[in-house]
């Protein structure tokens, strides 16, 4: 606070812009939403603004408003919690939220990496944990009457176990509070460190999802230098080996410059890895700073692509232009696109 002439003046503190460095509230630096932007040199800045393309009519989501949408925030406040619904900037986050379900983010909302597809802020929060965290999940569960709750983080590379136990800790803490609610754990890859990798699947959760995010000749620069096509498809077949009865499960962007051929390689090698559940959704770009959209790919291709994970024998496939990681998982084994067949 400053004065003028005796007057105090309160100053409020700009909006941190995409792409800012800011340091957060437990006091270690970020970046918003994940991405610097591209230096202002003519040739980088023609590569990164060109052939924008508008987005097609069937990419509209309902709007984030409405009595459960409210309900769920406020939950989400009271208990400290993060949700990768808001962090992702989820477009589905209206629907989910008045359906009265949430996909919750553990560990905070900054993630060491920096994956060029994804809006989750990024920086080293240097062994930051919330402990109450677990406790604190399994009440909101409980408050929300959750019949299937996702769990999914930020990677956080920080830690010595990657935040395995942590991740263990609010699984066990959700199923002593609400022991008939189904748990899926969307967790980082533990740098394919397979222990820990155990100790999220030895923790009692049903479904243990990994995601693969896009097909292997893309996977640099998609994603983040330290993730890895082969180590993701590693950790999902020793998930499935650790506790066949777990469900595996994982996700597909599409739009980023794959083939047809490498979707369909991309499946093949998930088969062969046991995985069961498989989704696949448009890749939307969440600011200027990230990669940009190569194709929109329609309603009629995804349904081609389903059925094209149905033959190769996953149990079931989620497929449409709006379908994330965790849309309307509880549904995944309905046989019914998660009800979009229909709708």
């Amino acid at each position: 606070m400053s004065e003028f002439k005796g007057i105090p003046i309160l100053h409020t503190p700009l909006p941190v812009r995409s792409g800012d460095k800011y340091t957060t509230a437990q006091g270690f630096t970020a970046i918003k939403d994940g991405v610097r932007p591209k230096p202002a040199g003519a040739g980088a800045a023609a590569r990164e603004g060109a052939a924008v393309l508008r987005k097609p009519a069937w990419l509209r989501a309902p709007l984030a408003a409405g009595k459960e949408f409210k309900a769920i925030k406020d939950i989400v406040r009271l208990h400290r919690l993060s949700t990768v619904c808001e962090e992702a900037k989820c477009p589905n986050i209206g629907e989910c939220w008045n359906a009265g379900t949430a996909t919750i983010m553990l560990m905070g909302a900054v993630c060491t990496r920096a994956c060029r597809f994804c809006a989750v802020d990024t920086g080293n929060p240097r062994g930051w944990l919330d402990e109450e965290e677990p406790e604190n999940v399994a009440r909101s569960v409980a408050l929300m009457g959750l019949k299937y709750v996702v769990l999914t983080s930020v990677n956080r590379d920080d830690l010595p176990d990657g935040g395995s136990t942590h991740y263990a800790a609010a699984i066990r803490a959700i199923k002593r509070r609400n022991p008939d609610t189904a748990v899926e754990a969307l967790t980082p890859d533990f740098q394919g460190v397979l222990r820990d990798v155990h100790t999220v699947v030895d923790s009692g959760l049903d479904v243990f999802a990994q995601n693969v995010e896009t097909v292997e000749r893309l996977t640099h620069p998609v994603r983040d230098p330290r993730a890895g096509y082969v180590q993701t498809i590693e950790v999902l077949r020793a998930a499935k080996a650790r506790s066949p009865k777990v469900l595996t499960k994982t996700s597909l962007m599409l739009g980023l410059g794959e083939s047809d051929a490498e979707i369909r390689r991309t499946m093949m090698d998930l088969r062969a890895a046991a995985v069961d559940i498989l989704t696949l959704g448009q890749y939307l770009r969440p600011t200027p700073n990230h990669l940009n959209v190569e194709r929109f790919v329609t309603p009629a291709e995804f349904d081609q692509y389903r059925e094209w994970a149905l033959a190769l024998g996953f149990l079931e496939c989620v497929s449409g232009p709006l379908v994330r990681s965790s849309y309307r998982a509880e549904q995944a084994l309905a046989r019914n696109n998660a009800g979009l067949v229909n709708s």
